[in-house]
C-alpha cells in the first residue's frame, strides 16, 4: 500500500495542490458575500492565502471588463482545466497509480 503513494509521488502532490486550490477559490467566491475584503476572520484569511495567487494569475489572463468579485470562478477554472491537462500528460507518462492489483500481491 506504501508503494502506491510513494511510487507516484508526483502525481499526487500536483493533483491535491490543483484541487486545494480550485476548490478554495470557489470558497473564497462563496464567502466574500458574507465576509469583506479586509476581515481579520482566520477562514477568510485562510482562503486568502492560499488563492491570492492563483487570482492573480487569472487577473492577468482575463479581459479587464471581468469584475474582481468573479475573479476566483475564473481563477478555479482555469486550475481544474490545468489539472484536467496535468492528468492527461501524467496518464500519458505512466506517472499515474494503477487501479487494479499488483501481479503476485
Amino acid at each position: 500500500m506504501q508503494s502506491f503513494v510513494t511510487d507516484h509521488l508526483l502525481f499526487w502532490i500536483v493533483m491535491y495542490v490543483l484541487a486545494l486550490t480550485a476548490w478554495a477559490c470557489i470558497g473564497r467566491f462563496a464567502m466574500q458575500a458574507f465576509v469583506p475584503a479586509d476581515s481579520p476572520n482566520y477562514i477568510w484569511r485562510g482562503f486568502r492565502l492560499l488563492t491570492d495567487w492563483a487570482v492573480w494569475c487569472a487577473r492577468r489572463m482575463v479581459p479587464s471588463y471581468v469584475q474582481g468579485r468573479f475573479l476566483p470562478l475564473v481563477a478555479a477554472c482555469w486550475l481544474f482545466g490545468i489539472r484536467l491537462v496535468a492528468g492527461v500528460l501524467l496518464v500519458g507518462a505512466g506517472l499515474v497509480p494503477s487501479i487494479t492489483p499488483a501481479a503476485g500481491g
